[in-house]
């Protein structure tokens, strides 16, 4: 079964929402962005959140000392890192660690010492899909997600086509900018039973 990150989340009502509605992976951006938090709302909102779904924080280009304070501070099980990294940015985190790559029509997947890879889009945070065509995944000795511009659409090909570990997704549940609840629901109503039973 795919498994389902939401990421951008900022409230508390949107985060019980995707908990309940069976996300396996809650997203916090603390890189600058719309959807930025703090680590202080972040560590408030991961009271919401059982210990059977996963807390994500969302870097850009973090020191050591930024993503250690946030793994303590909001208790994450998972760090994820945009940019390029040196590869002892990952040695001994008490916590796992997933290496985005942003897909920029070359195909060329890094090599890296994270525990999970996730391929996004050339502008992550967009809402923009990249050219599903341009990656190839076989051989890959991480598991991976996909993100870039999924929806309740085309997340069911996007699965048939890459056969991911998970899914991720941010602007694809939203309306206007904001988190929507129905939408975080039909996502991963689709993800999980291939089928959106409200519309």
């Amino acid at each position: 079964m795919t498994k389902v990150k939401i990421c951008g989340l900022s409230t508390k009502e949107t985060v019980e929402t995707a908990v309940s509605a069976g996300a396996d992976y809650i997203g916090f951006v603390f890189a600058p962005s719309k959807r930025q938090v703090n680590l202080e709302q972040a560590a408030e909102l991961a009271k919401l959140i059982p210990v059977n779904v996963k807390k994500v924080g969302v870097f850009v280009s973090p020191s050591r000392v930024q993503l250690l304070e946030a793994i303590e501070k909001v208790g994450l099980d998972l760090v994820q890192i945009h940019s390029q990294v040196a590869d002892d940015l990952f040695e001994d985190l008490p916590c796992a660690r997933i290496q985005a790559v942003q897909v920029d029509g070359e195909g060329h997947v890094p090599h890296s010492r994270a525990d999970y890879l996730l391929f996004d889009a050339p502008v992550a945070g967009s809402g923009q899909t990249f050219d599903w065509g341009e990656l190839d995944t076989t051989g890959l000795a991480q598991p991976f997600f996909i993100a870039g511009g999924l929806t309740e659409d085309n997340v069911v090909k996007a699965i048939q086509h890459f056969t991911p570990y998970a899914v991720d997704v941010s602007s694809g549940v939203e309306i206007d900018g904001q988190k929507d609840h129905e939408k975080i629901r039909r996502f991963i109503e689709r993800v999980k039973h291939g089928i959106s039973r409200t519309k």
